[in-house]
């Protein structure tokens, strides 16, 4: 079986200025994506596969650096049917983050293999 990750993407710019979130902010950001897409797509094989590996999942955390690149990477997994949840924090308005559900590697790799992790 193909291993299975979930990609969280990340803005970058949300942590420097002008913005300069607190990194507690930002991580929460992360983890409301990948908990929505986790649950938006809870009964697809691959998702239940994934939750049930526990401690061995998967999850790689990647940056893209402002909104307009966020955005095109949303476009980009609809046009290709890839199943995943864009964050936009409220009242703000404001896309922070995308997860895709999880998924074999070699399925979604090349549509994000163009963000860097995020450091």
């Amino acid at each position: 079986a193909a291993a299975l990750v979930q990609y969280v993407v990340l803005r970058g710019d949300l942590v420097r200025p002008p913005r300069s979130w607190p990194l507690g902010a930002v991580v929460a950001q992360g983890c409301h994506a990948a908990l929505a897409a986790a649950h938006a797509h809870r009964q697809h094989p691959d998702t239940r596969a994934y939750l049930e590996l526990g401690g061995a999942m998967r999850t790689v955390v990647l940056e893209a650096p402002d909104e307009a690149a966020l955005t095109a990477l949303a476009e980009t997994l609809k046009q290709h049917s890839i199943d995943h949840e864009v964050w936009t924090e409220q009242p703000e308005n404001v896309a922070t983050c995308l997860a895709l559900r999880p998924y074999p590697k070699d399925q979604v790799h090349q549509h994000v293999k163009k963000f860097k992790l995020l450091k």
